[in-house]
């Protein structure tokens, strides 16, 4: 690993692993997804790519509590497969939100960020809860590794390279 590779978030596989087709690789990703996690990875062809991991910021079941934590930004992973160099190449992709009574408003921010980003946030709040007890009321951590990590090891585990690229062609 060099140090480019560091700053770039590119992650290779480990020797000895076997390479497998891009149809393979495509699956596993799409696999990552579980219903629990406040991620996922969708089919990405709306925006020209080959997939996207992106927040569940407008699923239903996830609104709430991104709105209760206050979060104010959310994160995209916008992939392309290169079945020729057996690699995933990865940019990351930041939007500011702001809120309007519990639903997200998802607005670019003024400076535009584009490339690798490594990014937490995390709240908690106390205050009355429903039995009127004092206590805590969310706990919310927002860390872009959480998405991250797991599609960077999916990747690796079929023989590809996660590419991250912060100039250049996707």
């Amino acid at each position: 690993m060099s140090l480019l590779d560091v700053l770039t978030s590119t992650k290779r596989p480990p020797a000895g692993i076997p390479v497998l087709s891009a149809d393979e690789v495509r699956k596993r990703l799409l696999s990552v997804s579980r219903p629990t996690a406040p991620w996922r990875v969708i089919d990405g062809a709306s925006e020209g790519v080959d997939l996207i991991g992106e927040w569940k910021i407008v699923d239903a079941s996830w609104n709430a509590i991104f709105a209760r934590a206050g979060l104010t930004k959310t994160f995209n992973i916008f992939m392309r497969l290169h079945p020729e160099a057996h690699e995933v190449r990865a940019v990351d992709r930041e939007y500011t939100i702001s809120w309007a009574a519990g639903l997200p408003t998802v607005r670019l921010a003024v400076s535009a960020f584009r490339g690798q980003s490594q990014t937490i946030e995390f709240g908690k709040a106390y205050a009355f809860t429903e039995t009127l007890a004092p206590g805590q009321v969310y706990n919310y951590r927002f860390d872009t590794n959480e998405i991250k990590k797991p599609i960077q090891e999916s990747v690796n585990s079929c023989g590809w390279t996660y590419k991250g690229v912060a100039f250049g062609k996707l």
